[in-house]
């Protein structure tokens, strides 16, 4: 599974170009940050790869094997329900039994620090869990490409670090992963770097 784009530009009506010539070449198994000054279109750039905004110039090839999954800098869950259900709920929504659900949704949880908070709600969680949270999430859904829009934007140092920890933990799966951060620590997270600065 590969992203291609070859010369893509994109800007807004009249407005000046956000980004323009820029050739890309996704692969699975990569973590791509996508950095930039504030307005360089980082997360104009994610919409682009995820289908729904056409981009002004240039040409974008998607040759996925499954979905596209988004995660967002403000993590939103049930309330009430616990941290396994919520990864629990896509294995169940692909055909997986209850019993092989909780089974892979505890290892991803594992995986991304969070075994310890399995039955706490979504409520009770810190950002920085729930945002791990929905990391693990996004991974049980098996996508072909993930995007991660400001995964630490609303979180302190020490808990940006924790974040950053288990965006690692991303390298390597069968998809392609695309992180869009103003953080210099989620950048040294991921194994290859958009710099998007570099192309307006």
């Amino acid at each position: 599974m590969r992203l291609t784009a070859s010369g893509l530009g994109h800007r807004f009506g009249d407005q000046p170009f956000l980004f323009r010539g820029l050739d890309l070449d996704l692969e699975a198994g990569h973590t791509y940050a996508v950095t930039g000054p504030s307005g360089s279109g980082k997360t104009t750039l994610l919409s682009i790869l995820a289908g729904g905004v056409a981009p002004a110039e240039g040409e974008l090839r998607r040759d996925l094997d499954g979905p596209t999954v988004w995660v967002f800098q403000n993590p939103h869950g049930v309330h009430q329900r616990r941290a396994l259900d919520h990864v629990t709920l896509p294995l169940l929504a692909a055909g997986a039994t209850r019993p092989e659900a909780e089974a892979e949704a505890a290892e991803l949880l594992e995986r991304f620090g969070l075994a310890h908070r399995a039955d706490t709600r979504f409520s009770a969680l810190s950002g920085g869990e729930a945002q791990r949270l929905l990391l693990a999430r996004a991974v049980a859904a098996h996508p072909a490409l993930l995007l991660v829009d400001e995964p630490t934007a609303q979180l302190d140092a020490v808990t940006s670090a924790a974040v950053n920890q288990a965006l690692q933990a991303l390298a390597g799966n069968d998809a392609i992963v695309v992180i869009a951060t103003h953080d210099p620590g989620t950048r040294d997270a991921c194994t290859d770097h958009i710099d998007l600065g570099l192309s307006s």
